[in-house]
């Protein structure tokens, strides 16, 4: 009896190695496995994910070390480069409260600031988005003269002296942006009328009910061989405006051989009834080419 439970055992023994040995094998290799793949050096963490040990990035401001500045993208193919553009709804409204804040300040007085000899349609569009876009502080205030006030945080993505494009604002040519565009004639600090139209900005509406404050009306006169475009800036309503006024426009009259011309500042009703139809801004004018937003609002 003792002999029969000696072999039963012994064969039980026998089987039971059998089948941990190869279970035994396998985990082993499983486990090892693992370990490789948990040893292996794990990807950086971007700045503000979770367990990161850095702040979030911030993506209003320009950085040229910021990786998702290091290339210059164009994604809606308009021309002006993502990075110049004000993407942000609040930076957008905040510069133009300033576009056009200072465009109707020239109305009431002429800063020393405006270059005499810049002093025309496209010239007032100029000045006002280059200063649009400046630090308002202390300094700036006492170099514009009286007649401002701080209405609006200044634009948080970038300002003037940290302009993607520095000083040459405006588009010159047609295409899309590409790398290169900044080292040739692409971008410029000048810009008339025509060009402002074509490149910088994008048609909205003959409808001035699609229009927004800080866009621009076009009108083209083709038999003005010098000047054959001319623009104004849409500032907005007041509260005295009925809906059919819309609101008012600056302007600058260009220089002529009798005058320096002047900043006017007029309602779009008056305009309707001006005396010459060619500067009506009415959708049966054929010499009014409609309103305008700016491409970097975009």
């Amino acid at each position: 009896m003792f002999a029969f439970l000696k072999k039963r055992c012994g064969f039980a023994l026998i089987l039971g190695l059998a089948l941990v040995l190869p279970i035994s094998y396998f985990t082993l290799r499983t486990l090892g496995r693992n370990r490789k793949i948990d040893s292996s050096p794990r990807p950086p963490e971007l700045p503000g994910s979770i367990g990161a040990s850095k702040g979030p990035v911030t993506f209003d401001r320009v950085n040229s070390s910021n990786p998702h500045y290091s290339v210059s993208l164009d994604s809606d193919n308009d021309g002006i480069p993502d990075t110049a553009e004000l993407q942000s709804f609040m930076d957008s409204e905040n510069f133009r409260r300033w576009f056009t804040l200072i465009a109707e300040g020239q109305f009431y007085r002429l800063t020393r600031e405006w270059n005499a000899e810049q002093r025309d349609c496209a010239g007032l569009v100029r000045f006002s988005w280059r200063e649009a876009l400046r630090r308002h502080d202390r300094i700036w205030f006492q170099k514009m003269g009286p007649g401002y006030k701080s209405i609006a945080p200044d634009v948080a993505r970038y300002n003037l002296e940290q302009s993607p494009l520095g000083e040459k604002l405006f588009r010159t040519r047609f295409g899309s942006y590409d790398e290169g565009d900044l080292s040739t004639e692409a971008f410029s600090e000048f810009a008339d009328a025509r060009t402002l139209k074509s490149f910088n900005t994008r048609f909205v509406s003959r409808d001035r009910h699609y229009a927004q404050p800080g866009d621009l009306l076009f009108f083209h006169q083709p038999w003005v061989q010098k000047f054959p475009y001319h623009v104004m800036i849409l500032i907005g309503d007041s509260g005295n405006d009925s809906e059919e006024s819309r609101g008012w426009v600056v302007y600058h009259t260009g220089a002529s051989a009798v005058d320096e011309g002047a900043v006017k500042k007029v309602q779009l009703s008056v305009l309707d009834q001006h005396p010459n139809k060619r500067w009506r801004p009415v959708e049966s004018n054929p010499n009014f080419l409609g309103f305008y937003r700016l491409k970097m609002l975009e």
